[in-house]
């Protein structure tokens, strides 16, 4: 009988390290396959948006002794953090019927979204119209001209004026429906095609601007259509939530659209109400007010007063007077301001201390990660967006010589322009 337990004993053991063993080597296929799927090819340009780095921002980190994240949306296809935008504006525009294959997408833009939609409306069979404002950086304008897009400059003016680049573009789509339709009927009616491009008398089609294949143009709108605040609250938010573990304190990002913060403000709040989530603004933009104080402007500052520009910095693509509908969106805990000195600054810190090149918008989301760091106080960790590369900034925010006309040349040799020593 002793023999007959020990046995038995014997065989259980063998049993179980058989067990231990065969589950070893499953979790090792399963953990290799895991790591095969997430560095398989891609299909094409569109599946390669999205899912990008986050990294920690040493420099920064070391000085304020918070964890402090940027998640590297340069690294899109397109160069910025437009590209999830334009895709999911395009997908979402194919689907409901809106916009057919061949059609234009026209959008007013002062240059990153225009670049993502010059480069992902080719994916989709589509051509791209941008209206663009003649005060931004030229290279933005020529990189929107290389990738196939049509691109009209204009002056800027007030939202409210009907000659503002927002404006303009979404006239142009109107126009470029029109001009479809126009073509269709005359084609069934026998026509030539090229009577009905030329120059109209009353001047109603724009010919210059739509080929003559044109199946009908829509209009991106990128401030108010929520597939903006979507591409982040369903892309951006879940991926820092993943990232993070969702071990993070806080959230800051500068708002223009007010896509990106609306919609990683929105989901890692209803991932985690203690998560805080910041705006940080630049000079002449209202929406810091808006946040803290509740009112916006005074009536004297409101939009529909202004006939010239009303912002007052030379960071690009971010600060408003209006609340849109994709800000309307955000839940925000509060807000900070940064100064265009403090951007010039951080984006040189970064180059120096970093390697990392990046624009003024992403600049000016560093300025507000210390600015929240600096509120929290140590041992917290705060996630930022590093929007785009200083690539699209070489001609005004790299620009010794206009940075010194306005005088703003760089002089700091650390943070000191942030009170850190």
């Amino acid at each position: 009988m002793l023999v007959g337990r020990r046995s038995r004993g014997g065989v259980g053991a063998t049993a179980i390290l058989a067990s231990v063993i065969l589950g070893y080597f499953i979790c090792n296929y399963c953990w290799k396959k895991k790591l095969v799927n997430k560095k398989k090819r891609k299909n094409g340009l569109v599946d390669a948006i999205g899912n990008t780095p986050l990294i920690q921002i040493n420099s920064l980190s070391n000085a304020t002794g918070c964890q402090i994240l940027g998640k590297c949306e340069f690294l899109n296809p397109g160069g910025s953090v437009k590209d999830r935008v334009a895709l999911q504006i395009i997908q979402e525009a194919l689907e409901s019927g809106q916009l057919r294959r061949g059609g234009i997408i026209t959008e007013g833009s002062a240059g990153s979204t225009a670049i993502s939609i010059a480069t992902v409306a080719p994916a989709f069979g589509c051509k791209c119209h941008v209206v663009i404002p003649d005060d931004a950086a030229i290279e933005k304008s020529q990189i929107i001209e290389a990738l196939g897009a049509t691109v009209e400059r204009v002056r800027p003016v007030s939202i409210t004026h009907k000659d503002h680049f927002v404006n303009i573009a979404r006239r142009r789509a109107s126009e470029a429906n029109d001009f479809a339709l126009k073509n269709r009927k005359s084609q069934l009616n026998g026509k030539d095609t090229k009577q009905v491009n030329g120059h109209e008398s009353d001047g109603y089609i724009h010919n210059s601007f739509f080929s003559n294949d044109c199946q009908g143009g829509f209009f991106a709108d990128q401030f108010e259509n929520l597939a903006n605040f979507r591409a982040h609250y369903e892309g951006t938010g879940p991926e820092i939530w993943e990232q993070t573990s969702g071990k993070l304190d806080a959230f800051v990002a500068a708002a223009g659209t007010g896509g990106t913060v609306a919609g990683v403000s929105r989901f890692l709040q209803e991932k985690n109400p203690n998560v805080k989530c910041y705006l940080l603004d630049p000079p002449g933009s209202g929406l810091f007010n808006k946040v803290t104080r509740g009112v916006m402007y005074t009536k004297e500052e409101a939009e529909g007063r202004r006939l010239r520009n009303p912002f007052d910095t030379i960071t690009e693509g971010i600060g408003i007077n209006r609340i849109t509908k994709n800000f309307a969106e955000g839940k925000l805990d509060g807000a900070f301001r940064g100064t265009d000195m403090e951007a010039v600054e951080m984006a040189r810190f970064l180059l120096k201390n970093d390697g990392l090149f990046l624009g003024s918008s992403s600049a000016m989301n560093c300025v507000g990660a210390v600015r929240v760091a600096q509120s929290l106080g140590p041992g917290h960790t705060i996630v930022t967006i590093l929007c785009d590369s200083g690539m699209r900034h070489l001609s005004k925010f790299y620009n010794s010589e206009y940075l010194s006309q306005l005088g703003l040349t760089p002089k700091a040799t650390a943070l000191e322009f942030l009170g850190i020593k």
